[in-house]
């Protein structure tokens, strides 16, 4: 349970080194640059601007390059590709893609040039295609599209939003204007569109469009010089022109696949140098010295001071980190750490806040064992996670720290299971019964949820209890440390004077009897004393939770609205009963399946059904309740838990380092 000790950090050196300096404090990624100190007549910064945005223009071709191959070039990964990390290339193969910066950048452009070929002929392509589209109704016209009529007559080539014959538009348009003649004819008609062509006399013709534009007649737009089927044949030849060319371009593209590699590395070494030279332009200079300042870890103070010193001329200052700035990182033992990244999801500590990190992680995989509860549910989990953290040994820390996190909690699963007798369910009671006719059970260590639910339900209440008293114990300890004596009796003593005494006023009642099953008799004077304990509580609480005020009438106010905070509390006992609500819908869905798999009987198709169902059903269960257990945990300590003590806001250390996405840079150790 431990934030690390963080250290102020200046380091003064000579201006020649300030590459070669930041290299070594990137590769070393122990110290968060911070801008301390401010320009004036001697230290000044450079602007690095340009160069950074050379970087970062570089990393991005890089990028896009690499997307354009996997897009046509797809590069070929296993199932657990993911967990494998990244390549690991040493510092000195890291330094020398400097030399090849220039043919990569070549190269990657290139790819960006016919991928951009690549879209521009598709989408070029899409209007020979339309238009063929568009052609498909005037097929049957044996002129070409752009035909306008002869020396004598005006044509009319268009179409109509609707289904019309030839009589009922003819008819349609001698009731616009009888006085005309014309020829008329349906190229092709359906109920969204009818084409038409119509010719007149050259003198009617103002009067036949006044008409035809009555009727709802709309000029065709596509004026093309030939017959509808000589031009489509003609577009059908541009489109497979233009395939023959896409399929070209891609098969130069998919040439440089070999590449990718190459691009990857280039990636990140320039991801790298736009970080550092984005850090060198927040650095201060004089004409021969600059100032790199930040915070790094109490550990590593003394390994960076002698690197720095066994390689340059520097002069380093230490001094205690102190203001509301200062990172955080957090360093647990091996069985807490996983839990780290739920604590993280929250919130870091804040100032004056402790990592609750261990106890958390404790509560953690208890509770996440609880809500599933099946000994081979959690056996599957453990030994897969323990296999992949085993087998890939480069993958990412969050990744790792998340694998060790469903480990221990398989192994917490595992524990409840045989504590509770649940073996996929109720698996071996059925495969018992229906294949060999015998009653055999594995029996429980302990007691049977669903066979005593009320039981399941106080113990859950119990933890809860625990789990809550705990938090606001731990709101006492920072109280001490940060506030002193008065703070930690007035807004913890008094509320585990009324909490407990209200506990022991509750348990020899009717209404705890009749949940718990039995009743509890506890000796009178012990009542009693939960009595006084609750009154004293109950008015310390009332007299000194509104002490900010001067008004004793605001005060009293105040401390009785802190009060009113007990059905708070009762409402956060009553949520740890998610915990028997899990753990029961886990058994009964598991049991439900295997009563599924049995309906076949202990014949080979019986067998063989209920393997299928075991298989399918006992997969979607441990999958749904997996999720619902993690939710619901995180939950309990989000909620419930860190209510009670835990504010956060605390901001993550973010060291200065090469966060690179492809490559992990290695130094070699002699």
């Amino acid at each position: 349970m431990a934030k690390l000790e963080m250290k102020r950090i200046s380091v003064y050196a000579l201006k020649k080194d300030n590459a070669k300096i930041l290299d070594l404090l990137q590769r070393a990624s122990v110290i968060e640059v911070r801008d301390h100190f401010e320009e004036d007549d001697v230290f000044q910064r450079t602007d690095m601007s340009t160069h950074q945005a050379q970087f970062e223009k570089d990393r991005n071709a890089c990028e896009q390059a690499l997307e354009a191959l996997n897009a046509y070039a797809p590069e070929k990964k296993g199932l657990f590709a993911s967990l494998e990390g990244k390549e690991a290339v040493s510092v000195e193969e890291f330094s020398s893609l400097t030399d090849s910066r220039l043919e990569t950048m070549n190269g990657a452009h290139k790819i960006i040039a016919l991928s951009k070929q690549i879209a521009e002929t598709k989408a070029a392509k899409v209007k020979p295609l339309n238009q063929i589209e568009a052609l498909v109704p005037w097929m049957n016209f044996d002129i070409a599209m752009d035909f306008k009529g002869t020396e004598k007559t005006t044509a009319f080539t268009g179409y109509y939003p609707e289904e019309y014959t030839t009589d009922t538009l003819a008819a349609k348009i001698k009731e616009a204007r009888p006085e005309l003649d014309f020829y008329l004819e349906i190229i092709s008609a359906s109920k969204q569109m009818t084409c038409v062509f119509l010719l007149c006399l050259n003198e009617d013709s103002s009067e036949m469009e006044d008409a035809l534009r009555m009727t709802g007649f709309t000029r065709n737009t596509i004026l093309l010089d030939k017959k509808p089927v000589e031009a489509k044949e003609e577009l059908l030849i541009q489109a497979e022109e233009m395939d023959r060319e896409i399929l070209a371009l891609q098969e130069e593209l998919v040439t440089y696949t070999d590449r990718r590699k190459q691009l990857q590395h280039m990636a990140d070494y320039c991801a790298a140098n736009a970080e550092k030279f984005g850090v060198l332009g927040r650095l201060v200079h004089s004409k021969s010295t600059f100032v790199i300042s930040g915070y790094v870890p109490a550990k590593h103070t003394d390994a960076l001071i002698n690197a720095l010193n066994d390689k340059f001329d520097v002069y380093v200052e230490v001094e205690e980190a102190d203001g509301d700035d200062v990172p955080v990182l957090l360093q647990n033992n091996a069985f807490s750490s996983p839990a780290e990244g739920v604590l993280e999801s929250y919130s870091l500590p804040g100032k004056g806040e402790i990592d609750p990190t261990s106890i958390m992680s404790v509560f953690y995989y208890v509770f996440f064992g609880l809500m599933l509860a099946d000994a081979f549910y959690g056996a599957i989990m453990f030994f897969v996670c323990f296999i992949l953290t085993k087998k890939y040994k480069n993958m990412s820390p969050g990744l790792y720290k998340n694998l060790k996190l469903f480990m221990f909690c398989g192994i917490s699963t595992c524990f409840w299971g045989i504590m509770f007798g649940g073996y996929f369910g109720d698996v071996v009671t059925v495969i018992a019964k229906v294949f060999f006719n015998t009653d055999f059970t594995i029996p429980a260590v302990w007691f049977v949820p669903l066979n005593d639910p009320m039981r399941m339900l106080m113990f859950s209440f119990v933890l809860g209890l625990i789990h809550l008293f705990i938090g606001l114990g731990i709101k006492g300890y920072q109280l001490i440390k940060n506030s002193g004596i008065k703070d930690f009796i007035y807004d913890v003593i008094f509320w585990f004077a009324l909490l407990i005494g209200l506990i022991i006023m509750l348990l020899p009642s009717e209404i705890f009897a009749s949940i718990a099953g039995s009743p509890i008799n506890i000796p009178a004077v012990i009542v009693k004393i939960g009595q006084g304990l609750a009154i004293i509580g109950a008015l310390g609480i009332i007299i000194t939770n509104g002490r900010s005020s001067r008004n004793w009438g605001k005060r009293l106010m105040k401390g009785a609205y802190e009060l009113y905070g007990i059905s708070g509390w009762l409402s956060d006992v009553l949520s740890y009963s998610r915990l028997m609500a899990l753990g029961l819908a886990s058994g009964v869905i598991a049991s439900v399946f295997n009563q599924m798999g049995s309906m076949g009987g202990s014949s080979i198709f019986g067998a063989i059904v209920f393997v299928i169902v075991f298989l399918v059903g006992h997969a979607l269960n441990l999958g749904i309740n997996l999720l619902g257990s993690y939710v619901h945990t995180n939950r309990l300590q989000f909620v419930e838990f860190f209510g009670k003590f835990y504010e956060g806001g605390g901001e993550a250390f973010k060291p200065f380092a090469s966060n690179t996405k492809y490559i992990q840079v290695k130094e070699e150790t002699k």
